[in-house]
This record gives C-alpha cells, sequence and structure tokens, in this order.
C-alpha cells in the first residue's frame, strides 16, 4: 500500500521570479512540492513565454490572493516591428510583414505614437487569452481556427515609457515600461502599437517587474530554492531555510490602512462579530486589514453603515494555527 505523504501546513506569501518556458501552474506545483504545502496559488497568470514575479500564496495566504488579481501591474516588455502573429507574441505563427518606416526621427516618430496609449484606453482581448465564452477558453476557439467577435474593454496604462529603440538590418525592436491597470493585455498593445505605426508588430519578451506593493527585487528563483537542500543540515533543515524567503500572509495587503483592535474586539472580530464605536475614519465598503493587540494579521473587514452607526464587519479571517 502506497503512503501518502504528509502535508505541511505552510503560511505566507512567496514572490518568485518565474522563468521562461514554464507556465505558471508548473511554477505553483514546483513550489508546492519544494514547501511540501498543503495549500497554495497564484495570483495571476504569466505567459510561459514571459518571466518575472509571479506572486504564490501559500496555506492562510490563499485567502487573500484574490485582492491581488485588482492591483495594478507593471512590465518591461519588448516589441518587434514589421511582424504580426497568430498570437501578438512570438510564439504564435507570422501571419504579415511590412517595412518599417520610423522616418529622420525614429525616436520621436515611436515617442508621439506611444502618447496615444498613456491614460485610459479601450482594449479587444486577444483570441489567444483565458477568457471564456460558453464555458470554453477563447484560445481554444483560435487553435480550432474559429474567431469569435470580443467586446472591447476600458483599462488604463498608467506609465509607458520608451527605454530602448534598435534599428538593424534584421529587425527593428523597442523595449517599453508599460504600469498598468488590471485587465491589460501587453500583447495586445503591442499589436496596437505597430497599428498605429503602420507597421504591425508583436512581443518577443515580457517581464512582469511588479504587482502592486510587491517588487521583483524581492523574488527568488525556483532553481535558488532548489539549490537550498545542498548545505541543509539537522540544524538548520531545508524547510527552514526556504522559509526564510516567504513575506508574511498580509504582504498582499500592506496597500489597505490597517486598524489595530483591543483584547475584548479581538475575540468579537475573530467570532465574525461587528465591531461598533470604532475611532477611524469611515467609508463605505472600504477594505481595512484588522491586526491583534500583538500587531498579528486577524484578516480583512469592511466599513458598513446601519442605522446611522458605523459599523466594522468582518470579511475574510485568518485561521491560527493549532
Amino acid at each position: 500500500m502506497l503512503r501518502m505523504r504528509t502535508r505541511t501546513r505552510v503560511d505566507g506569501v512567496l514572490l518568485i521570479d518565474k522563468p521562461v518556458g514554464i507556465t505558471s501552474n508548473q511554477a505553483l506545483g514546483w513550489v508546492k512540492r519544494l514547501f511540501n504545502a498543503t495549500k497554495a496559488g497564484h495570483t495571476g497568470t504569466l505567459d510561459p513565454f514571459a518571466t518575472g514575479l509571479l506572486p504564490v500564496c501559500l496555506g492562510e495566504a490563499t485567502k487573500f490572493s484574490a485582492d491581488l488579481l485588482d492591483a495594478d501591474k507593471a512590465y518591461r516588455a519588448t516589441i518587434r516591428f514589421g511582424q504580426t502573429t497568430t498570437t501578438g507574441d512570438l510564439e504564435g505563427e507570422v501571419l504579415e510583414t511590412r517595412t518599417v518606416d520610423l522616418g529622420d526621427a525614429p525616436r520621436a516618430k515611436l515617442e508621439a505614437a506611444l502618447q496615444a496609449f498613456r491614460g485610459p484606453i479601450s482594449q479587444v482581448p486577444p483570441m489567444y487569452s483565458a477568457l471564456k465564452r460558453d464555458g470554453k477558453p477563447l484560445y481554444e476557439y483560435a487553435r480550432a481556427g474559429i474567431t469569435l467577435e470580443r467586446v472591447p474593454r476600458a483599462v488604463t496604462i498608467h506609465q509607458l515609457d520608451l527605454e530602448e529603440l534598435s534599428l538593424t538590418a534584421e529587425a527593428t525592436t523597442a523595449v517599453i515600461h508599460v504600469r498598468c491597470s488590471k485587465g491589460t493585455y501587453i500583447r495586445t498593445l503591442a499589436e496596437d502599437i505597430g497599428a498605429a505605426l503602420g507597421c504591425g508588430a508583436h512581443l518577443i519578451a515580457l517581464r512582469r517587474t511588479q504587482v502592486g506593493p510587491l517588487d521583483l527585487t524581492q523574488a527568488v528563483t525556483l532553481d535558488a530554492l532548489e539549490a537550498l537542500e545542498k548545505d541543509a543540515s539537522p540544524e538548520e533543515p531545508v524547510l527552514a531555510r526556504r522559509l526564510k524567503h516567504l513575506l508574511p500572509v498580509d504582504a498582499l495587503l500592506t496597500g489597505l490602512p490597517l486598524i489595530q483592535l483591543n483584547e475584548a474586539q479581538t475575540r468579537k472580530f475573530g467570532q465574525g462579530q461587528a465591531l461598533a464605536d470604532l475611532p477611524c475614519a469611515h467609508v463605505e465598503g472600504a477594505l481595512v486589514r484588522v491586526l491583534d493587540t500583538q500587531g498579528a494579521l486577524l484578516g480583512t473587514a469592511a466599513w458598513v453603515q446601519v442605522r446611522q452607526e458605523w459599523l466594522l464587519q468582518p470579511k475574510r479571517l485568518v485561521v491560527a494555527p493549532a
């Protein structure tokens, strides 16, 4: 009889620098194995060809992963002009090749094109995406040669900077830095910039550098986590060494205002009871993170108004280790 492997309760947030060539789910499975974790989830996928920041939530942190899906994100993207592909990136087949003509002042012409994409814009989601229609992701229709009409979506490009421009006999490429709202497709942005220039374009590299308050500089590679096994000892087991890379559960919530409770309030909050008479600013529906007297995370809550009284209503509670 096969013996089931005993899993370990691990609570926290791990920032992975995802390598090229693997899916986000494969990276998640790798982390779950390395930490022998009972529960894990990521906060938004990266395409296999993309690299960079992939926050992985372990244990109690998975309760707050949805909050990060709504966060702004930042990318460093490399665009090749003059070619369009079936997927909008280098993984697709080339559809068309055109001449690239940026004139006598190529950087200025590209900067002028970028200006039109700063601020609120409308995007048509790509067919090669995980958006679903009748229960099937769009990419399944695309692989079957079916193109469906998609409704344009409003997104916001908060920052769009030209970092590098390269013009060679082989290719014209540009590296841009993008900070954008949730739901923005960088592949579509690259295609739309190419269309605005009249030459077409597709994405040849993509690196995510930021998700909400989390930054790539805090991330660790999967290979580095794997390598920690080499120098493990009874005094410092491999899991203990890996846990040093784990951020606390509330790392996902640092953008929220915090409220610290006294002992009586902590007991009520832990039982799911709404709290009244808290000397704080009130905004209907606004989320806050709630700490106990020792500064440990109790969960998140939202302000609600009931008969002229402001109440702090628990939303998600953290279960303390047994």
